[in-house]
């Protein structure tokens, strides 16, 4: 089956769904409204009894390379506008991540290309995450002047707080191979049999009788569910208030241009 938006596709293959991201010529930079069709497709395969399982992957050379930069830089004449928008913006990624992690079913990157900013911040929310050697990691944000806030909290629960002060505050990209030696990626296959392998995965999870596989997830969120929950308001608050400053608008200017910032 297919969503209305040509940027999310949604097909069925016996009971594993896979969810694909469809802005190849964007890195598959997610805007508001695939964010919210991100939301109803899991809705969708929550409902759908035969499905046990979910893969999420992108279609061309990237896995998800963050929110799309031009939608988040544009302004409007009305400052209190923006604000508000800055505001539900961080609250429907924050939302996006907590579904994932809530769903009972598990959830699968298959990583075939870079993940970077917001597309990390979705591989981490995932339960299992197959890449390849072309998928690096990393979170850009500060580079841009802005603040990876959801991601934060997520990215300390899954790697320790160790592995989150390195990415979050050197703005580096690791690369695969790294990526897989702290833990972000369970397994690295070639490129082109990333999805094949992220569906064998989902399979086998298939394989195991469906409600235990469903109060399993649901007792891990649980474990952390509430105090994970917290910090990943808190980072949306944080990641909407580093969006009203200078070098917000500096850095995400700047990126758009192909420029170094000029910090204020």
């Amino acid at each position: 089956m297919i969503m209305p938006s040509d940027a999310i596709e949604v097909r069925v293959d016996g009971p594993v769904g896979t969810v694909t991201l469809g802005r190849p010529d964007h890195g598959n930079a997610l805007t508001r409204a695939m964010i919210a069709e991100l939301r109803t497709a899991l809705d969708d395969l929550y409902r759908e009894k035969r499905v046990r399982a979910v893969v999420l992957t992108g279609r061309g050379e990237a896995f998800c390379l963050g929110r799309d930069v031009g939608e988040q830089a544009a302004e409007s004449t009305n400052p209190a506008d923006d604000l508000a928008r800055w505001g539900a913006e961080a609250e429907e990624y924050r939302d996006l991540v907590a579904a994932m992690l809530e769903l009972p079913k598990p959830i699968v990157a298959a990583v075939s290309g870079p993940a970077e900013a917001g597309g990390a911040g979705l591989v981490l929310a995932s339960d299992v995450a197959v890449g390849c050697p072309g998928a690096g990691f990393g979170f850009p944000e500060p580079r841009r002047g802005v603040v990876a806030g959801v991601a934060a909290p997520l990215l300390a629960w899954r790697l320790g707080a160790g592995a989150a002060a390195r990415l979050l505050l050197t703005s580096e990209t690791i690369s695969a191979e790294e990526a897989h030696r702290i833990g972000v990626y369970h397994e690295l296959v070639g490129a082109d049999l990333v999805w094949a392998r992220a569906s064998e995965v989902g399979n086998q999870a298939a394989q195991a009788a469906p409600e235990a596989v469903q109060l399993t997830k649901r007792l891990l969120w649980e474990t952390i569910g509430e105090q994970l929950a917290t910090q990943l308001s808190n980072g949306a608050i944080a990641s909407a208030m580093a969006r009203t400053t200078e070098a917000a608008k500096e850095g995400l200017n700047a990126h758009l241009g192909d420029r170094e910032p000029e910090w204020p």
